[in-house]
């Protein structure tokens, strides 16, 4: 239920949106129906933001199914509308003017979305005293602590994420939100007792799961080698010299072949040094050691590098 009238809804192109139930409803309430643009995705980029920053952050990536995951999200929903209404501020753009090539923007104070309806003053004076008492009687504290033990009993519900029949055992019953109710959700989520806990993220760490999936290797290539018609070459200095870097080697091409190699190709050139130097062998030359009175037996050949496959190329003595 809005607190204020709704006078316009702007939506995408998809089915959900786009029907005739939809239409007769904002015809039915005077309601200004209007859609994006065709293939202009960005007409709706504030919605597709909320989309990242709410949903995403606090849902995650799971695949839900079924009746029962329907009826959990919705009681983490009831719990995320009140914590980012009432405690989450956000910044609104006021102007924005070009200086040459850079933008200056300037952003109006950061308000709650409830602080930021009270301050229209298109709200009623029933309604905005009972968006009052809502507030007063919300714990930002406790209220977290449910949010958390809301998504615990959410993610019991992804699939892929658990064995089929401990996912039906453990997310056969709800957890309800309320609002004085913190301790036994904690306890009805974990099983565990006490005080209910807050678990803030680490550092650089997201407060949302993404389904644990297998990390293939990598077989294919989105673009054409740079380095692929002189590799031969580059192998045959590094068979020489194994120690050289690869930055030496792109400043040698970059001499020998002009405007061809730049600076930003130098991470490819040593990812494939990287690969290269993973197949080599580096054999150590002791020849100069031969010229020693004392050293009576023959050494090892000069230092140099070969890949697996020339090694059967070599004598067995010299592969050591």
């Amino acid at each position: 239920m809005l607190p204020m009238a709704l006078l316009g809804l702007d939506t995408d192109n998809g089915s959900e949106f786009l029907n005739a139930e939809l239409l007769a409803h904002c015809q039915r309430e005077q309601i200004t129906f209007i859609r994006g643009r065709a293939y202009r995705k960005n007409d709706q980029c504030y919605v597709e933001q909320k989309n990242g920053s709410i949903v995403r952050h606090l849902v995650g990536y799971d695949r839900f199914e079924g009746s029962a995951a329907y009826r959990q999200l919705a009681e983490l929903y009831r719990a995320v509308r009140l914590y980012v209404n009432y405690f989450q501020p956000s910044m609104k753009l006021r102007t924005k003017h070009w200086e040459g090539a850079r933008a200056r923007r300037t952003y109006e104070p950061a308000q709650t979305p409830f602080q930021r309806l009270v301050d229209s003053g298109v709200v009623s004076q029933g309604t905005l005293s009972r968006l009052e008492g809502i507030y007063r009687t919300l714990d930002p504290v406790m209220l977290l602590s449910q949010l958390q033990a809301l998504q615990d009993a959410l993610w019991r519900h992804g699939v892929g994420g658990r064995a089929v029949g401990e996912m039906d055992k453990e997310a056969a019953t709800t957890v309800r939100f309320g609002l004085n109710a913190a301790q036994p959700l904690l306890e009805q989520a974990t099983g565990e007792h006490g005080p209910p806990l807050i678990r803030p993220p680490k550092r650089g760490q997201r407060t949302y799961r993404r389904p644990v999936q297998p990390r293939m290797p990598r077989t294919w290539r989105t673009r054409t080698d740079p380095f692929d018609t002189v590799w031969g070459e580059v192998t045959r200095r590094l068979e020489v010299r194994p120690e050289r870097t690869a930055r030496s080697v792109l400043e040698e091409l970059q001499v020998r072949y002009p405007g061809r190699y730049s600076q930003s190709q130098l991470r490819t050139l040593q990812r494939r040094v990287k690969e290269w130097r993973a197949r080599a062998l580096l054999l150590f030359d002791d020849q100069w050691l031969s010229e020693d009175a004392w050293v009576e037996q023959r050494m090892h050949p000069s230092l140099r590098a070969t890949t697996d496959d020339d090694r059967e190329l070599l004598p067995e003595a010299t592969l050591g």
